[in-house]
């Protein structure tokens, strides 16, 4: 506060019932030079003031016994301290306390929490207006005020009036200034929250389409263990089978090759006939011990298909793949024997007359479909689903087998829809997670 007025001498009276806010307020005067003397309410400020009056009376108005409004009063109504200046401190700010503050003769006001420039300054303007100030100015019958359903009576002097209601003007622009101040730093944190939480999303988006691409690959994995497993036992059990009947056949040409030398060929004929289907369940578990050993991926449809005739011969058969190049498939990355079983199937079974293998796609719904199809022999109903039978058939029985144990890998079906005697439709059936156009996620 510049010092235009002598503060040295001069002693003002606290009066607070909270011991925290009175001793602060305290260390805010004694630092300007005031000397401060403390009371806990209104009754023990009117007994400072009898023992030794102050120069000013800063008074809370929330206290018990005697709140602010009624020391106001008091003061004033006693002639002999009228004259002395109160300045009531409040938490709260609102028309109704300006109005009951001027009614009970106050000067001016001090809000909580104490800003000392504030304080300094509500100190200053009064003691600025009391040199001012007319006597005759006051009002003695009072200018009666109606607000908020409430009438009052201000006995105040004009410049009384006038200086309240430009500090509560000055206030109202302060705090007005720190609410903008403060809505434009909320904006600024706002935005940034924003950027914030669009990059979490982002990241969460990542964060479950990453676990989800984990999830499958888990998933095939458990699948691939499990028919491992399987494949195992099968194989095992197939092999056993296969050497005793072969060693069967060798004695019984060793038995009979004196005797009956034709008879012993034939023997040794079915023996090789054995020995031919052993090496194809070798071979068919060297392609088994691969499923599932690599992640699941995506591939592209149409390039499967074609890669796949490296394994397989057509003949004088037309291949028509009709499969768009952008469609991919997740899948184990045997599909491509997937596409060459079909094709050798067709090629094995189909007949003389067939003259086309066709791949087609069509989607409803949630899934998509991949089609092979031919204009062969066809099967019969009562065969649609053991010719995926593991061992079913005139070849080796494995093809079929292990096309839907590829496909299973990822949760992709296959079945055989043809009409017997018109060709054999196979779909392959994919969910929506597993098929997709290049580019997509």
């Amino acid at each position: 506060m510049n010092g235009t007025i002598p503060k040295s001498p001069m002693k003002l009276l606290v009066v607070e019932d909270s011991r925290t806010q009175a001793e602060y307020l305290r260390h805010i005067l004694e630092n300007e030079g005031y000397r401060i003397v403390l009371a806990v309410n209104g009754l023990e400020a009117l007994e400072q003031i009898k023992i030794d009056r102050p120069a000013m009376v800063l008074s809370d108005i929330l206290m018990p016994e005697m709140d602010g409004y009624e020391l106001c009063k008091r003061i004033r109504s006693d002639t002999s301290i009228a004259t002395i200046p109160v300045i009531l401190v409040t938490q709260l700010f609102d028309p109704v306390d300006v109005i009951k503050g001027l009614e009970a003769g106050a000067d001016n006001f001090i809000i909580k929490p104490f800003e000392p420039q504030h304080v300094y300054s509500r100190i200053q303007s009064v003691l600025q207006m009391l040199e001012r100030s007319d006597p005759h100015d006051r009002s003695e019958t009072g200018i009666a005020v109606s607000f908020a359903n409430s009438n009052h009576t201000i006995t105040a002097s004009k410049l009384q009036i006038l200086t309240i209601l430009l500090s509560t003007y000055e206030l109202a622009v302060k705090k007005n200034t720190e609410l903008s101040e403060t809505h434009e730093r909320l904006n600024a944190v706002n935005e940034q929250l924003q950027v914030t939480v669009e990059k979490l999303k982002l990241a969460n988006e990542d964060l479950i389409s990453e676990n989800a691409e984990r999830r499958k690959v888990e998933d095939a994995l458990e699948k691939a263990n499990k028919k491992l497993l399987l494949m195992a036992s099968i194989t095992r059990h197939d092999l056993l089978n296969q050497l005793t009947a072969l060693h069967e056949f060798i004695e019984l040409a060793l038995m009979t090759k004196n005797a009956d030398p034709e008879k012993a060929w034939n023997h040794v004929l079915t023996a090789e006939g054995i020995v031919n289907q052993t090496v194809n369940t070798v071979r068919f578990t060297e392609d088994y011990q691969k499923l599932g050993i690599k992640s699941a991926v995506w591939q592209s449809v149409r390039a499967q298909i074609d890669n796949s005739l490296k394994h397989t011969s057509l003949g004088t058969l037309k291949l028509e793949n009709s499969i768009p190049a952008d469609i991919e498939l997740y899948a184990d990355p045997l599909i491509e024997k997937v596409f060459s079983n079909l094709i050798d199937n067709a090629v094995r079974h189909g007949g003389k007359s067939m003259t086309t293998i066709r791949f087609t796609y069509a989607c409803n719904n949630d899934t998509c479909t991949i089609i092979c199809e031919d204009d062969g022999n066809g099967i019969s109903p009562d065969e649609k689903e053991k010719i995926f039978s593991y061992g079913f058939g005139n070849n080796s029985g494995l093809g079929l087998f292990l096309s839907r144990e590829i496909l299973n890998i990822t949760g992709i079906t296959i079945k055989e829809t043809g009409e017997f005697h018109k060709g054999a439709r196979f779909e392959i059936i994919c969910p929506q997670t597993t098929i997709r156009k290049s580019g997509q996620i």
